[in-house]
């Protein structure tokens, strides 16, 4: 195939996209109205990066690049404030959250675009079932050996990108056990995953595309529903694991995290092959147990996932108060110290009030709130 161009990005540049719940406010269920949404959208520079998604009970707002996450914060709470006011004019509230707790996979509508239509022509109910939540982080590189060399630094963290936003212990009505079961449904299409072991630089990894195309395995990048990716269009490492936060403010603060960690692991050696061993494993236990599951480190030990979380945050830091986002990452450590991650306040919640549908509407009041509301 021909080279691949790779937009050079400013390295450490951040940005985000929100994957958004449209919920009835009467019944609490979803509600597919993203097209009626849009169309309300007022003549603002903001309405054009808010986008559909693969069902009409879905939107997603995409964050403009920003050098720092104080940035970040004021043009996603915009940007939410926009989108909400346009959602009440329709008859529809936003919540975050990896998964509703209670939908219908039935019940949803496939928004009418090629793409999305293609898509649900071939993976049949699995498209419908794809009605879940997640938060992409992108961070800018200057080159595609440089996102290689990222994701492959990057790749120990996700399980702390897992624990720290996991927001989907509900699904079809049930506890499922898991903090992030929003994962599950992704992990059911062929080119889920991490990136494959051999691809080590920029030419590794369009030889390995160019084959996924010759053989009519992919048609494009957007195909590859990786963990991690690189994003050569936008200059970018897009990191893809973690659910939808249930306030903008922490969804900012975990792109604060992803970015000056980001800085920190390629200060950094390559990690050794215990880490690509291990991680299948210790993805599958932050997805299952949260803060609380084991993991294996790049140097074959083990140890609680949160005893690893306090000591990333310790390293990190330093990092953090050199680019001047010491506050936000603070933020959500504190977060994580006090209450551990949106998955165990969901499951506090239904245990006081015992109805998913009162839950759903704590959900969107969070996100309207920029809080966690408990009643």
């Amino acid at each position: 195939m021909e080279q691949m161009s790779f937009v050079s990005s400013t390295s450490a540049t951040l940005g985000i996209e929100l994957e958004l719940q449209l919920v009835n406010p009467s019944t609490h269920d979803l509600i597919g109205l993203s097209s009626e949404l849009i169309d309300q959208l007022p003549d603002h520079p903001a309405s054009k990066r808010v986008k559909p998604e693969l069902t009409r009970s879905m939107i997603e707002l995409n964050s403009a690049v920003h050098e720092h996450p104080a940035g970040l914060l004021a043009d996603m709470t915009e940007m939410r404030d926009l989108v909400r006011q346009a959602a009440h004019r329709v008859g529809a509230r936003l919540s975050g959250g990896g998964t509703h707790p209670f939908m219908n996979w039935q019940d949803r509508k496939i928004f009418d675009t090629p793409r999305f239509q293609a898509f649900a022509e071939r993976f049949g109910y699995l498209a419908p079932q794809f009605t879940v939540f997640g938060q992409h982080i992108h961070l800018g590189v200057a080159s595609g050996d440089e996102a290689i060399a990222m994701i492959r630094r990057l790749e120990p963290y996700m399980p702390h990108f897992i624990a720290l936003s996991a927001s989907s212990p509900f699904s079809s009505g049930i506890d499922t056990r898991f903090d992030c079961s929003r994962l599950n449904a992704v992990g059911v299409f062929p080119l889920s995953g991490s990136m494959p072991d051999g691809i080590q630089r920029w030419a590794d990894f369009e030889c390995h595309v160019g084959a996924l195309l010759e053989c009519g395995l992919a048609t494009g990048l957007k195909d590859l529903y990786w963990d991690m990716r690189p994003k050569p269009e936008y200059g970018t490492v897009e990191i893809r694991v973690c659910d939808t936060p249930l306030t903008v403010d922490k969804a900012c603060q975990l792109g604060a995290f992803a970015q000056a960690l980001s800085i920190w692991v390629m200060r950094q050696p390559e990690p050794g092959p215990y880490a690509q061993l291990a991680y299948r494993n210790n993805r599958f236990h932050a997805c299952r147990f949260g803060w609380d599951a084991t993991y294996i480190a790049h140097d074959a030990s083990r140890m609680l996932l949160s005893d690893h979380m306090f000591w990333l945050f310790d390293q990190i830091m330093p990092v953090a108060e050199e680019i001047g986002s010491t506050e936000m990452v603070e933020m959500l450590y504190d977060d994580f110290q006090a209450q551990g991650n949106d998955a165990e306040w969901l499951r506090q919640v239904y245990g006081l009030e015992q109805d998913l549908s009162m839950m759903v509407e704590r959900m969107a009041d969070c996100f309207e709130q920029s809080s966690l509301v408990m009643q």
